[in-house]
């Protein structure tokens, strides 16, 4: 009874700040910047992130014991949030966000946010049930002996989580939907009898009632934008979940499946261009983009978002480690699909040139 509750007071809370902010932001000036994408519609209250934000921290706050565990989670998301906010009002450099991202992880890794191994989905054939990553030890009494390899993964699941998240904010509503999704999911993952954690179960209905009510404000046609802070904290807080649910990694990315896999094919396509990875491009490179640029209005593409992301999410439920595994790459090669299906027409044209060049030769 409680998560409802929970639910319930979390998205009222989130609507009535979003209503407030739609008449204080203005006063304060913070609004967007459309000129800088060549847009000319009004300016949006922006980045309304920052209420996503402090609603949970006050949750957070009175629902929790105070601990090692807690201080490093209100830390880092505080940290993520600040720098965020500070970033959506003038960009910060590249490598200045990268490095607190960094930081941001390891803070939350070193006060106990952290997964000994995962489970291996190919344990019939490599015959090793879990995959550690307790080893490579400092010991270290007060951060309680960290492993160099549980660091690593931490660093990389958590910023993978948090750019995906971000890279895919091209949209307004596009993360709020997914993030609603992905909250969901895991709290009801947290009721089921495989994993019975009641606790996380709350912490994550409240997170998806914070997201569904920034959602009723920032679906297309916006009356705000969530910016970086949001996007970026949506991203972490889905990592840090499905790390307090015992490293559930594989229903993460059945979740995230469609924001993963086009961050991974986006920069792959960038290190083939030989440019950054990390740089971003106004060239529309992700699938939303290309979407858009295929015809689709923003409600369809956020509708096949939500559809993919509430599906695989869904079926997360009931599958083992191996079906997560198998669902996981039927999704990646569902994505590639869509990826060759709104690649651009000149791409597809220096493709069929090239072909015919070949043939000639």
């Amino acid at each position: 009874m409680i998560v409802w509750i929970a639910l319930a007071a979390s998205f009222v809370i989130s609507v009535l700040l979003h209503v407030v902010a739609l008449r204080v932001f203005p006063v304060f000036g913070l609004l967007d910047f459309p000129e800088r994408y060549g847009l000319s519609r009004p300016r949006l209250p922006y980045p309304t992130g920052i209420l996503a934000v402090l609603i949970f921290l006050a949750f957070y706050l009175v629902l929790e014991e105070w601990s090692l565990r807690t201080m490093g989670v209100v830390l880092a998301t505080s940290i993520l949030g600040v720098t965020t906010f500070l970033d959506d009002r003038t960009p910060l450099p590249s490598s200045i966000r990268l490095l607190v991202q960094i930081v941001v992880a390891l803070i939350i890794f070193l006060t106990g946010t952290r997964i000994y191994s995962l489970t291996n989905p190919l344990a019939g054939w490599t015959g090793e049930e879990v995959i550690k990553l307790d080893t490579l030890v400092i010991l270290s009494p007060f951060f309680s002996d960290p492993s160099i390899v549980g660091a690593l993964f931490t660093v990389l699941w958590l910023g993978l989580t948090m750019n995906a998240l971000n890279w895919f904010d091209g949209i307004p509503g596009q993360v709020s939907t997914l993030s609603t999704i992905g909250f969901l999911t895991i709290g009801f993952l947290s009721l089921s009898s495989r994993v019975e954690q009641p606790d996380l179960a709350l912490l994550a209905f409240i997170l998806a009632g914070i997201s569904l009510g920034g959602l009723l404000f920032d679906f297309p046609l916006p009356r705000i934008l969530m910016g970086d802070t949001g996007s970026m904290f949506f991203g972490l807080m889905l990592g840090v979940l499905t790390i307090y649910a015992g490293g559930k990694v594989a229903t993460a990315f059945l979740v995230l499946g469609v924001p993963l896999t086009d961050s991974f094919l986006v920069i792959l396509q960038r290190i083939l261009k030989g440019t950054s990875p990390l740089r971003g491009s106004l060239a529309g490179e992700h699938l939303h983009h290309r979407l858009l640029a295929k015809g689709w209005d923003e409600r369809q593409v956020i509708l096949l978002t939500a559809l993919l992301g509430a599906a695989f999410g869904v079926t997360a439920l009931f599958l083992d480690t191996l079906g997560k595994f198998i669902a996981a790459l039927l999704l990646f090669l569902l994505m590639l699909v869509l990826s060759l299906y709104a690649r651009p027409r000149a791409s597809l044209a220096r493709d069929a040139s090239w072909a015919r060049g070949a043939s000639e030769h």
